[in-house]
């Protein structure tokens, strides 16, 4: 008797929380039909007031007049200003710097000497090499003049020229080891880094001084690897330098075929040939490059552009008998470029778009404008 009274006990409250969760469930759904109910009662209402008459306030609104025109959309990536030559400048041969003839930010020209490195071994063989050839080119001289004469032996005027000879092109070799010791500048610009310093240990390869010739500059940039099917050599783009707030029109030059593995970007580089405002190297520059044009496009600020459900539309001002009211006008979008958005179906030439005071229309509001 006592389990079947335990039975009953838990199928009476398992049936009091199922009765309660049942309400609950109840209702969170008429709470949200609720909702939804009052949303349609008041838009109902405010349209049917319109309509009849009933609301009388008129909205002063701006409305522009829609144009067909020329609409652009561009792909903005950060880029740096540099010369069309930037060179680094290393020693072709290791040595200990003695001296830095040029300083940061002085002007050189090719060949120009910028720096001497430590031959004083290279010059002291030299010297003992051209001893030598004095000496041996006397041997030479007495040797070919018997020679000459018929006295002597083939072999010992051959030999005595092949000694001169070898010695000349043993102080030749001296002489472009020794050229080796002094760095020159290969192009004309001008130095804008000196890393070196005298008393310094340098080796080919490092550099020793920078070289930049800005008489025609470039600004290079890496792009992501998903804008490659739509940018290409030739392209028209806009380089914006936000220092000097000037933007200015070229086309890219060079599109690099190469994506690199480590960040999934390639190289695009554009000309500009002379400035006028003084650029530097590393400067920032936005590089804007047309990837899509429309001829005879519609276009509207993208700000105006409001959305019900799944649809995109505006408001036009309209007249129906002899009074200004809004019109709801559905609308398809394409591409939207620096607050201006492409209207492919929907519009024609000559529509008054309302562009101020939109947020407070309904359909067939009375306006004024």
């Amino acid at each position: 008797m006592k389990k079947i009274l335990v039975i009953l006990s838990i199928l009476t409250a398992f049936s009091a929380c199922t009765g309660k969760l049942d309400k609950k469930a109840e209702l969170d759904k008429l709470v949200k039909e609720h909702d939804k109910l009052s949303e349609q009662i008041n838009t109902l209402e405010k349209e049917l007031a319109t309509e009849t008459g009933g609301n009388k306030k008129i909205i002063n609104v701006a409305v522009t007049d829609v144009q067909p025109g020329v609409f652009k959309h561009y792909i903005e990536v950060q880029g740096k200003v540099d010369g069309d030559e930037n060179v680094a400048v290393s020693a072709r041969t290791p040595g200990v710097v003695l001296s830095v003839n040029v300083v940061e930010g002085e002007k050189v020209t090719k060949g120009q000497l910028l720096a001497v490195l430590d031959a004083q071994v290279l010059y002291a063989s030299l010297t003992e090499l051209e001893n030598l050839l004095v000496f041996t080119t006397d041997i030479y001289n007495r040797k070919k003049n018997l020679w000459d004469q018929k006295i002597g032996t083939e072999v010992d005027y051959l030999t005595a020229k092949n000694t001169k000879e070898g010695l000349e092109s043993k102080i030749k070799t001296m002489k472009d080891q020794i050229a080796m010791s002094k760095i020159t500048s290969p192009i004309n610009g001008t130095v804008e880094e000196i890393p070196i310093k005298i008393g310094q240990m340098v080796q080919p390869g490092a550099t020793a001084f920078r070289v930049v010739n800005f008489s025609k500059v470039k600004v290079t940039a890496d792009v992501a690897e998903a804008y490659s099917p739509k940018i290409k050599s030739n392209d028209s783009v806009l380089v914006y330098f936000p220092d000097f707030n000037e933007e200015i029109a070229t086309r890219l030059n060079f599109t690099s075929r190469f994506i690199s593995p480590l960040n999934r970007t390639f190289s695009i580089e554009a000309k500009l040939g002379n400035m006028k405002q003084e650029v530097r190297a590393n400067m920032i520059a936005v590089l804007k490059i047309n990837d899509y044009k429309a001829t005879n496009a519609f276009a509207v600020p993208a700000n105006i552009v409001q959305k019900s459900m799944n649809e995109s539309f505006v408001y036009l001002a309209v007249v129906e008998n002899g009074k200004k009211v809004a019109k709801k006008q559905v609308i398809t979008l394409g591409m939207n470029y620096n607050g201006l958005i492409e209207v492919l179906t929907g519009l024609k030439a000559g529509d008054k778009v309302i562009t101020t005071g939109y947020q407070d229309l309904n359909q067939n509001g009375l306006i004024n404008y």
